[in-house]
């Protein structure tokens, strides 16, 4: 009969103990095989942001003047004035508003700030429900101005009415009226127009010009700019002044559409738009309508010219009252006239009757003057 072996552990632990042995055994074997389930990661909850409004289609970097709820009217039709010397440059003319309505700012021909500078001008944009003016400014290159075509060089893009050569300015006869007696420094350049031509006067909203800058457009708008000039910005007040450049008042068509110089709204050379009615006529000694107030603005005086039309009579009376010979007239002629009514009260002369014997001799003489 054979004997089987025990291992030392059974043979030291009852049954009851080699069970449980063996269940922690196998308890601890499984804790060591076991992994812990892997961690899932929860991103914190998300907020909602909601998203920048949209830029406008172009924000340009220049200042904005005033704004006004109705589009301006359509550009006027004109003839652009004589270049009055070398050096000037135009400026074309826009519609402005104040008072509660636009008026017409008449093109001009202006000295710029310094050599080397052009001038881009200002223009309406349509820009978050109102109409924005952005203000012209002098500088190396032309700007944006809104693709607006104002005519004279400025077809909407760029400038073609001129360059600079050094230190003087060359005109472009094609699209510029320069009188070359006066000015030399001129070139003929066929200007190709790619733009609508039509009298819109703003950028953008209902009926506007669909134009954006291109980037060399955004890079001019960059460089140093120059403001307009005093000269500018009297011409400008002037035209604010003047009640015949309200657009309710010329329905569109100023009579002073140009001018050959800033603020010279009476000088000679004063164009008017095309279809715009005359000038109401004005009273003898009142200022002409327009006329500017300061001397030094090319234009005369208010009152000029009813005074040197009424200068010789003027003259001729205050010589005739002073005693004086008028130029050229008859000096017997005048003093009778002045003298006639002052000579009776001369009948002193009969004093000689105080000596009898001279009595006769004055008789000879007096009595015939005196009667008639």
């Amino acid at each position: 009969m054979s004997t089987s072996r025990k291992s030392p552990i059974h043979a030291a632990l009852p049954l009851g103990g080699v069970a449980l042995a063996l269940s922690a055994a196998t308890l601890l074997g499984g804790c060591v095989v076991a992994t812990p389930p892997p961690r899932v990661y929860a991103p914190p909850p998300r907020v909602y942001e909601a998203p920048p409004p949209p830029p406008p289609a172009y924000e340009p970097a220049v200042e904005v003047e005033v704004r006004a709820t109705e589009a301006p009217p359509p550009l006027p039709d004109y003839e652009q004035p004589p270049c009055p010397e070398e050096g000037y440059l135009w400026t074309p003319g826009y519609w402005a508003w104040a008072g509660g309505g636009y008026y017409w700012v008449p093109g001009t021909w202006v000295q710029p700030p310094r050599v080397g500078v052009l001038w881009t001008p200002g223009y309406w944009g349509f820009v978050g429900g109102v109409y924005a003016f952005h203000a012209g400014y002098w500088g190396p290159h032309v700007g944006f101005y809104g693709g607006v075509n104002y005519g004279f060089g400025y077809g909407g893009v760029g400038f073609v009415g001129g360059r600079w050569a050094g230190n003087s300015f060359a005109y472009n006869r094609t699209v510029n009226n320069v009188n070359v007696t006066n000015i030399h420094n001129t070139y003929n350049e066929t200007v190709i127009n790619n733009v609508t031509v039509n009298k819109v006067s703003y950028n953008g909203g209902a009926g506007g010009v669909a134009a954006a800058p291109s980037p060399q457009e955004r890079a001019a708008a960059q460089e140093p700019h120059v403001a307009a000039t005093p000269m500018q910005r009297q011409h400008v007040q002037e035209a604010v002044r003047n009640p015949a450049l309200a657009a309710r008042a010329n329905g569109g068509h100023p009579a002073i559409a140009a001018t050959p110089r800033p603020a010279a709204f009476n000088a000679p050379g004063v164009v008017g738009a095309r279809g715009a009615a005359a000038l109401p006529p004005r009273a003898a000694g009142s200022p002409a309508p327009g006329a500017a107030p300061h001397a030094n603005n090319g234009a005369q005086p208010a009152g000029a010219q009813p005074n040197a039309a009424h200068a010789p009579p003027n003259a001729a009376m205050r010589a005739q009252t002073a005693g004086a010979r008028p130029p050229g007239g008859n000096p017997q002629q005048p003093r009778p006239q002045p003298n006639s009514q002052p000579a009776r009260p001369q009948p002193a002369k009969p004093q000689p009757q105080q000596h009898p014997k001279q009595a006769p001799k004055n008789e000879k003489h007096e009595p015939e003057g005196r009667n008639r």
